[in-house]
C-alpha cells in the first residue's frame, strides 16, 4: 500500500462538537497526525448521544467516536500558563491548526493568529464558527434550527401552506466542516508554493446558504421568490406509498412525459390536457388519482428498478436498515469497522472520495479522554 496522501502533515486540532471535529476527521483520515486538544473534562460531543445500550459515557458516544477516528488524544487547560505552553510547544512545528471557537476565545487566551504565527511563520489555522471572524453576527450564538432558517433553506422546504422547517439532523455542520478542509489544503497547497502561512476563515452559514445557489441565482435574475412546494401535483414531487415502502417518483425530464406514461403503464396519462408541465398542474388532481393508484401495485424496490431500466431517475426512501444493508455500499466497500476499548467494534460510515493510489487511512479509533498524554506531551497532564 502506497503512503497516505496527507503523511508527515501534523495537524493540532482545537475543534469541538461536529464542524470543526469533521473536517480534521477528513485530514486524519488521509493521514495527517492529528492531535486532539481537548479540555480536561473533554470535549462536549463527548456528551452527545447515541450511547451503546443507551448508558452515557464520555468514551462512548456515538458522535464522537465517529468524528475522531485516526486522531491521537489528549488534554489541556488552555487558560492555566501551562496549558497554553504546551499548545504553542505543540505548534512549534506543526504544519496546521484548527479551532472552532467564538472568534472572540482564541484572543482571549492570547493564541491569536498573530502570535501563534510569531510561533511557527509557516502555520496554517483554520477558524471554524457559525458566522466567520467578522461581520455584526460574528459572537452570536447559533443552533442548527438557526443556520437552517438564516440560510434560507428552511424557508423554501416543506409544504406550500405549512410552516417553514428544517433538514434533518446537522447537515450544514458536516457542509461547515468539508468546506474547512478544502480550504486547509488550498492553504497548504499555497505555502507549498512558496508562499507563507495564513489563516482560513470559515463561516459555517456561507457554507449553507451556498448550498442554494440556484435559488439565490432565480432570485437575482429573475426577481423570483422560491417557495415551498404545494401539494397539488404531489404525485410527482414527493415520496408516494407503494405495495411496500414509498418511492420518489420523479419524471426526469418533464417533456419526456409520454415515455413516463408507458414506463408507469397509464395510458391515460398521454391524453394531450396532460401534455405540458402546466397542463398537469392543471390537472393535477387527476394526475395524483392516476399515478397513487399504480404505485400501490408494486414495491418501492421494484419500482426503482423498473423505472432506472427506462432511464427515470427514481429512488426508494430508505431506512437506516436499507442502507446499513445496501448492496451498492457494499459492493463500494464504503462501511469501516473500528475496535474501540470502551465499546468494542463498531460499524462506520467511510469516506466521502477516493483515490486509487493513496486509499483512506484505518488505523486508529478514537482516542479515549487524554489517551496520548503521555505520548505527546512527555507525562505532563495541563
Amino acid at each position: 500500500m502506497n503512503d497516505s496522501v496527507l503523511q508527515n502533515i501534523k495537524v493540532i486540532d482545537l475543534t469541538q462538537n461536529i464542524a470543526g471535529p469533521y473536517c480534521t476527521k477528513l485530514l486524519a483520515d488521509y493521514g495527517a497526525d492529528v492531535i486532539k486538544v481537548e479540555r480536561p473534562d473533554g470535549d462536549p460531543a463527548r456528551r452527545m448521544g447515541p450511547f451503546p445500550g443507551h448508558e452515557p459515557h464520555p468514551d462512548k458516544s456515538g458522535i464522537f467516536l465517529y468524528l475522531n477516528t485516526n486522531k491521537r488524544g489528549v488534554t489541556l487547560d488552555l487558560k492555566s500558563d501551562d496549558g497554553r505552553a504546551d499548545l504553542l510547544n505543540l505548534v512549534r512545528d506543526a504544519d496546521v491548526l484548527v479551532e472552532s471557537y467564538s472568534p472572540r476565545v482564541m484572543v482571549s487566551l492570547g493564541l491569536d493568529y498573530q502570535t501563534l504565527c510569531a510561533v511557527n511563520p509557516k502555520l496554517v489555522m483554520t477558524s471554524v464558527s457559525s458566522f466567520g471572524r467578522n461581520g455584526r453576527y460574528s459572537e452570536y450564538r447559533a443552533t442548527e434550527l438557526v443556520l437552517y432558517a438564516l440560510c434560507g433553506m428552511a424557508y423554501i422546504t416543506g409544504g406550500y401552506h405549512s410552516a417553514p422547517v428544517k433538514h434533518g439532523y446537522s447537515q450544514a455542520q458536516y457542509l461547515g466542516g468539508v468546506a474547512a478542509a478544502s480550504g486547509t489544503i488550498a492553504a497548504l497547497l499555497g505555502l507549498w508554493r512558496g508562499g507563507t502561512g495564513q489563516q482560513v476563515d470559515v463561516s459555517i452559514l456561507e457554507c449553507a446558504i451556498s448550498t442554494l445557489f440556484t435559488t439565490f441565482l432565480e432570485y437575482t435574475y429573475a426577481g423570483n421568490v422560491t417557495r415551498r412546494q404545494p401539494s397539488e401535483g404531489s404525485s410527482l414531487r414527493y415520496p408516494a406509498a407503494t405495495k411496500e415502502g414509498y418511492i420518489l417518483p420523479t419524471p426526469g425530464v418533464m417533456g419526456d412525459w409520454d415515455t413516463y406514461a408507458a414506463m408507469a403503464d397509464v395510458p391515460e396519462l398521454q391524453d394531450p390536457k396532460f401534455a405540458t408541465p402546466a397542463d398537469r398542474q392543471l390537472h393535477s388532481d387527476e394526475v395524483d388519482n392516476l399515478l397513487k393508484a399504480k404505485w400501490l401495485e408494486k414495491t418501492a424496490e421494484e419500482w426503482f428498478h423498473h423505472a432506472q431500466e427506462w432511464r427515470f431517475p427514481f429512488s426508494p426512501v430508505q431506512t437506516m436498515e436499507d442502507i446499513s444493508g445496501s448492496p451498492q455500499l457494499a459492493d463500494r466497500g464504503y462501511f469501516v469497522e473500528f475496535p474501540h476499548p470502551a465499546v468494542g467494534t463498531l460499524r462506520y460510515p467511510g469516506g466521502p472520495f477516493r483515490m486509487s493510489k493513496t486509499p483512506r487511512r484505518q488505523a486508529m479509533a478514537a482516542p479515549t479522554l487524554g489517551q496520548h498524554n503521555s505520548e505527546v506531551l512527555g507525562g505532563k497532564k495541563s
